[in-house]
């Protein structure tokens, strides 16, 4: 088993900040990433839909013998985690907004997420917000129509410095001095957003926790990989591979499968 790649899905590329982290901390595991780009974003569906997708996904990994899921995707953590651990026997690693460290540091008592429709509604990003947000202002706004113009290739575009300006336009009036990535599209958006905000607000995102929690629960359950050969990385993505290539440049095969 301690060979048996990870498994990583997301609604289409965004998920790779993940696989990043992954990949700088445990550079030996095999991994398998899963970009459902046909059906980016995920955000803006219901729940029901995420929950099947993220069921098709899962599957797909299982079948190609996975010994753990990181869910790479805010909107199917918290739509859809509770029910694949109860169903399916291996680990899962879920993903959600740093709302915890943003809460316990902030100095203005003020801070705002960005995140999608998906998570902002969800009951586990209430959960969390009413546990650690407690005399905290916290501004929330909905990135809508960021996903898709990073899965269009369009990170660096005019849009995307229109959009992103009108989203944190609201934060700034409420003194925010930590931004919250709630979405792993966005942290490619962090050159960006260093430039627009000003610089003591603290942009942050979940990445490097996901990192350390996958590693401990592969100690925990005996299936680090502590072989030293060359790892599988294989990237699968159900539209035309350019994006994805692109955001990895290029350092990783990319295939076209249709799932």
């Amino acid at each position: 088993m301690s060979t048996n790649p990870i498994g990583i899905f997301d609604s289409g590329i965004g998920g790779t900040s993940i696989f990043q982290e992954i990949y700088a901390l445990m550079p030996n595991e095999n991994t398998i990433y899963l970009a459902d780009s046909v059906n980016a974003p995920y955000g803006n569906k219901s729940k029901e839909e995420i929950l099947l997708l993220s069921i098709k996904n899962t599957e797909l990994l299982i079948s190609k013998g996975c010994k753990i899921i990181v869910i790479a995707c805010n909107t199917a953590t918290t739509n859809a985690i509770d029910y694949l651990r109860n169903t399916y026997s291996i680990p899962f690693i879920g993903i959600e907004p740093a709302i915890k460290p943003a809460s316990l540091n902030t100095q203005t008592k003020s801070i705002g997420i960005l995140a999608t429709k998906g998570t902002l509604s969800s009951a586990l990003f209430h959960k969390t917000t009413d546990l650690y947000a407690n005399g905290i202002t916290i501004i929330e706004k909905e990135g809508e129509g960021i996903v898709k113009l990073i899965e269009e290739g369009k990170l660096y575009s005019n849009e995307i410095y229109e959009l992103l300006e009108k989203y944190t336009k609201p934060m700034l009036e409420a003194n925010i001095d930590y931004l919250v990535l709630g979405c792993t599209h966005y942290p490619y958006l962090t050159p960006i957003l260093s430039k627009i905000l000003p610089k003591h607000i603290k942009i942050i995102d979940s990445g490097f926790a996901v990192a350390q929690q996958t590693k401990s629960v592969l100690e925990h359950n005996s299936i680090l990989n502590l072989s030293s050969k060359n790892p599988d990385i294989l990237f699968y993505t159900n539209t035309i591979t350019t994006v994805l290539e692109e955001i990895l440049n290029q350092e990783f095969n990319v295939e076209y499968l249709d799932f």
